[in-house]
């Protein structure tokens, strides 16, 4: 059994972490941001997208914001649902070291991690106390489901998720990446994102584009 639960512990599934700030110094932000994902136990950093300037969605008065994604190939779990539960965890100790505040849906923020996708699961299960928001007026159960809802309407996290996996078609997705991001982007307009730098592995900090 012991052998088995250690072979366990090493295997590994590709997830894709989007990344947003639009508050102090953004593009700094996801850079470190982006550290802070790579240092996480077990977790290889697979690759990250271009940096985006995209407008923001719902409340218009304020900083457009900066966007990334991450690949990141992370513990499994001894199941799909433990394994995503964990890695969202993680992401919100993040944010909270980061100094993310509680404000209005859509308004700015400091740094806000999402998990678009883990592996080739459809998961949907309760959060557990250290993957909740911290928002007081959020409902008493919430829902972790992956893909992330929405992601595949929202230009500002398609555009930077098709720089690493175009060619992806997340489970219950009728579309690739790809796809979805030509789509989205008919609806938001060219100029709703746009390529400012990109991520120099080398050096781990970004270069314009």
């Amino acid at each position: 059994m012991a052998t088995r639960e250690r072979a366990g512990s090493r295997r590994h599934v590709r997830a894709y972490v989007g990344l947003g700030a639009n508050l102090g110094d953004p593009a700094g932000t996801l850079a470190a941001a982006i550290h802070a994902l790579a240092a996480l136990p077990g977790v290889r950093l697979a690759g990250v997208s271009r940096l985006y300037a995209t407008r923001p969605v719902g409340v218009s008065d304020q900083p457009e914001f900066r966007n990334a994604a991450a690949a990141l190939d992370v513990p499994a779990g001894p199941d799909p649902a433990t394994g995503a539960l964990a890695l969202l965890a993680a992401l919100k100790a993040i944010e909270r070291a980061f100094g993310r505040q509680i404000r209005e849906r859509w308004g700015p923020r400091e740094l806000d991690l999402d998990l678009l996708v883990f592996g080739r699961h459809a998961i949907r299960v309760e959060r557990s106390p250290a993957a909740r928001s911290d928002d007081p007026a959020t409902p008493a159960v919430q829902w972790l489901q992956v893909p992330h809802v929405g992601a595949r309407d929202r230009l500002f996290v398609l555009a930077p998720l098709a720089d690493l996996a175009p060619g992806l078609r997340p489970p219950g997705w009728r579309e690739t990446v790809a796809s979805a991001r030509a789509r989205a982007e008919t609806v938001e307009g060219s100029g709703a994102v746009r390529p400012v730098a990109v991520w120099g592995s080398d050096q781990g900090v970004w270069r314009p584009a």
